[in-house]
């Protein structure tokens, strides 16, 4: 059984001008190749594998092109012999459109292991080392969520700073009983550093609700909990590491 995709369709018709398309029954056809079809007002014509008239198709109908070996496939059955430009790799051979829910996550986690390094360089520079020391550990943690969504490995337990979950959420939520310091909203006066860790606080958030569109399916389950969990706490580590500096616990 073979696949006839818009893409097939659209190469094997490129400058040709017929009026049908022969398939045979065995052949599924994706919706997109459908609607190309309707597009050009081309005729879907379905033979039977016995049918004698197979061999002698008339001028103005286009075979099946034989000749295309499916290498990536599509979540919606289709197959490309390369993968095209608009396309990535979600997983394996999987091919998908590059504004795919998983793949937009996957870009977000990158903007934020790239904001972590920033920061990091920033702390170096701020003589702030054991600083740059936990935005390191931070970052492993970040690309960790990265490599089991791509390989969609499980998640281990979450360990973040020495602290794990409860205790990462229980220190977020009493920071005056922790660190000596009251909640507060953000201000440029507080410094560099504090600023750059509200940004990777927000940030973080906004990552956590790409996860959330990535990984709930139509009934509103969550498919990949695991994920969602680690970026809600490394938003609260985020907020711990930034009630950290202001007690003077970093210098």
């Amino acid at each position: 059984m073979s696949v006839l995709t818009e893409y097939e369709l659209r190469t094997s018709l490129r400058n040709k001008n017929i009026s049908e398309y022969a398939i045979t029954k065995n052949v599924i056809v994706t919706p997109s190749a459908r609607q190309y079809l309707n597009d050009k007002n081309i005729k879907l014509v379905i033979k039977e594998e016995n049918d004698e008239k197979k061999s002698a198709l008339p001028n103005n109908v286009a075979p099946i092109d034989k000749t295309i070996k499916p290498v990536y496939v599509t979540l919606q059955g289709g197959y490309y012999e390369k993968k095209p430009e608009f396309m990535t790799q979600l997983y394996g051979n999987k091919l998908v459109y590059k504004d795919h829910p998983r793949i937009i996550l996957r870009g977000e986690l990158d903007n934020l292991e790239s904001n972590i390094l920033e920061a990091q360089v920033k702390a170096e520079k701020n003589k702030c080392s054991s600083l740059a020391k936990d935005l390191g550990e931070v970052l492993k943690f970040v690309r960790n969520i990265l490599r089991a969504e791509v390989l969609e490995e499980k998640l281990g337990d979450l360990v973040l700073l020495g602290m794990n979950d409860s205790e990462l959420r229980e220190m977020s939520h009493h920071p005056k009983k922790y660190f000596n310091v009251d909640h507060f909203i953000t201000q440029a006066d507080m410094g560099e550093m504090v600023v750059m860790l509200n940004s990777l606080r927000s940030y973080s958030r906004k990552v956590e609700i790409c996860a959330f569109k990535a990984f709930k399916n139509m009934e509103g389950v969550l498919t990949r909990e695991d994920i969602v969990m680690h970026l809600n706490r490394l938003s609260s580590c985020f907020y711990i590491m930034m009630c950290k500096y202001r007690a003077g616990m970093y210098k």
